[in-house]
Order: C-alpha cells, then structure tokens, then sequence
C-alpha cells in the first residue's frame, strides 16, 4: 500500500496568491482544498507581503503539505510589475522553506503542457481541465485553479520514471 503525500500548489501574486492543496497515492490525486489569498491593495507593501506569508503560513499549518510546486516568474508587462510579482514569490518561497516543505518550480508553459497538452492554453483550458481532474474542487476561481493545475503538474512529474532516472543520474 502506498503512502498518501499531500502536495500544495501556489500561483504567487501581489493582489490574488492562489493556492491548491491535493493528496496523491500512487497514480491516483485527489482535491482537497484551495483558495486565494488577497491582501488589501490599499496596505503599504511590506504589510501585503506580510498578508501574503501570514496567508500561506496559515495553508501549511492546516493541511501541513511535505511538498509545494510554484508557478515561476513569467515575462511581466514592465519592470515594476515584475519586481512586485518577485517580491511575492520571495515571500512564498521564505514560508515555504522556513516550513521545510519541499519546492519544485515550473514554468507557466510546462504546467499548461502537462494538464492541456499545448503550453499556450487559455486560461479557460487549465481550469476546465482541473475540475474535470478534481471534479469534487467544484468552481474554481483563475488564481486557485493555476494553482491546482501546478499541484497536479507536480504530482505528474513525481511519478514520472524519467525524472527519477534524472534525480539517479545527478
């Protein structure tokens, strides 16, 4: 019988940090919770980066996940906004480590590739593919559902035999 892992996925933002939690035993995932975690905007940025690691804090210490698949930085509109994304992503990374949770980080485009089989889905097809996956997590919003889709993405990756030769080889 194998043992049940329980894997976290978050999708960092500033304004909307999305967050999924899911079980995996063997091949098989299951949904378990997700939400999103939204700062005040109107806070000065050291109190929304405050928010945003009391947040997730609050997530490990609930479901206490071994494992956390982070979405990676994607090419922002300007500086600034990525420059703020990266703020969040630090603060995401630092609870996460000060947790000893275990990070893997994935480009947007491979998550998309593995739940829809193109790297540029819509929107629209990762969260149509996560509840069809984990049809018990019901409405998803975007921010929730990237962050499911990066946990299963992650759950995939694990069972694969090619990266565990990879992790042999290195």
């Amino acid at each position: 019988m194998s043992l049940q892992t329980i894997l976290l996925g978050i999708d960092p933002g500033l304004q909307r940090t999305g967050w999924g939690v899911i079980a995996c035993e063997g091949a098989r995932i299951s949904w378990v919770a997700h939400g999103v975690i939204a700062p005040a905007t109107k806070l000065p940025l050291t109190e929304r980066l405050g928010a945003l690691a009391s947040g997730i804090k609050d997530v490990l210490d609930f479901y206490n996940p071994t494992e956390a698949a982070v979405e990676e930085v994607f090419m922002a509109k300007n500086a600034q906004s990525a420059l703020l994304l990266g703020h969040a992503r630090g603060a995401t990374l630092s609870v996460l480590a000060q947790h000893h949770v275990a990070v893997t980080e994935y480009a947007t485009r491979h998550i998309k590739k593995a739940l829809v089989g193109t790297g540029g889905a819509e929107k629209e097809q990762v969260a149509f593919m996560v509840r069809r996956l984990l049809p018990q997590s019901g409405a998803v919003s975007a921010d929730a559902a990237d962050a499911l889709a990066a946990a299963i993405c992650h759950a995939a990756e694990r069972r694969s035999p090619s990266n565990h030769l990879m992790a042999a080889k290195g």
